[in-house]
């Protein structure tokens, strides 16, 4: 039976929280500049110059990619022989303490009536790990991602009657982007999630934001969904900043659960155009696997 290296583990995820709040995952950066070449106003231009000026400066420097480095969230698929799946929780929790210090990450994590902010980003459910279990593996997966205060003011859910439809749905998107989509530094992505109660879609949303862009829903009539709110949102010209331009989206992701018969819930998460997420897997034996990040060095 393998030991697990509880340092080791520590360690990397640490470096890995560090390196993805300083550098844009893959995807990100190449739909950013697919956006910024498709712009022809001057102004939208010179904002996506900026926003790339901003990461050489983050890499250069070695500083977070924005000052608001977020609320940590880990999403984790562990494999069901990882060993010691009991101190991953302690791990992760002290991973955030270290990359605080080290990164350094700006201190969010306020104690809800105490209004207490200790310093570390860590607290009452905080960071907040949400679990899967893989069966027949020995490995673990981890997503981290920094949610923003900007980009988390578009967050809403609400359950709707059936008889509303899938159009009562496109319309709260439209709503939901056009009242607070300015707030979140746009170009966004949407996270979408349709299920038969809130907690589960507001759940499905945030993970829509961790999927690759443009990779697309498996149910066709979910894929063409994501596509004719994409382009309708982005018809909307908010641009870069809100300030005007071709796009309002990187992208729409809709993740989707079986619903009640009575009920359809959505909910909405959005990520701003500094999208910091990440994909590591590790293996038993401390050997890692950088998905979001090809190339990348921790």
């Amino acid at each position: 039976m393998n030991m697990f290296d509880k340092e080791k583990f520590t360690e990397i995820v640490s470096n890995f929280v560090t390196m993805s709040g300083k550098i844009l995952p893959d995807d990100v950066t190449q739909k950013l500049e697919e956006l910024k070449n498709a712009e022809t106003g001057e102004l939208a231009k010179t904002v996506y110059k900026c926003y790339f000026d901003n990461q050489e400066l983050a890499r250069k420097l070695s500083r977070p990619s924005c000052q608001d480095t977020g609320v940590i969230n880990f999403y984790v698929n562990a494999g069901e022989h990882f060993p010691a799946l009991g101190q991953i929780n302690d791990c992760l929790k002290e991973a955030v303490r270290r990359s605080t210090a080290e990164a350094p990450l700006r201190h969010n994590t306020v104690a809800i009536f105490d209004e207490k902010n200790e310093g570390t980003n860590v607290g009452e459910r905080a960071p907040y790990i949400h679990w899967e279990i893989v069966p027949d593996s020995d490995k673990i997966e981890i997503k981290p991602y920094m949610s923003g205060g900007g980009c988390s003011l578009p967050g809403r859910a609400i359950t709707l009657m059936p008889s509303a439809g899938y159009e009562a749905i496109v319309q709260y998107v439209f709503d939901t982007i056009v009242d607070w989509g300015i707030n979140a530094c746009p170009p966004l992505l949407v996270g979408i999630g349709i299920a038969g109660s809130v907690e589960n879609a507001a759940v499905l949303s945030k993970k829509a934001l961790l999927r690759p862009i443009d990779e697309r829903h498996p149910n066709p009539k979910g894929a063409q969904m994501e596509k004719d709110l994409e382009k309708g949102l982005n018809e909307l010209g908010l641009g870069p900043q809100g300030i005007s331009g071709r796009s309002t989206v990187m992208g729409v992701h809709i993740e989707t659960a079986a619903r009640h018969p009575s009920t359809i819930s959505v909910a909405i998460n959005v990520g701003c155009w500094s999208h910091r997420w990440g994909d590591i897997i590790i293996d038993k034996d401390m050997n890692y696997e950088i998905i979001s990040h090809k190339g990348a060095k921790i």
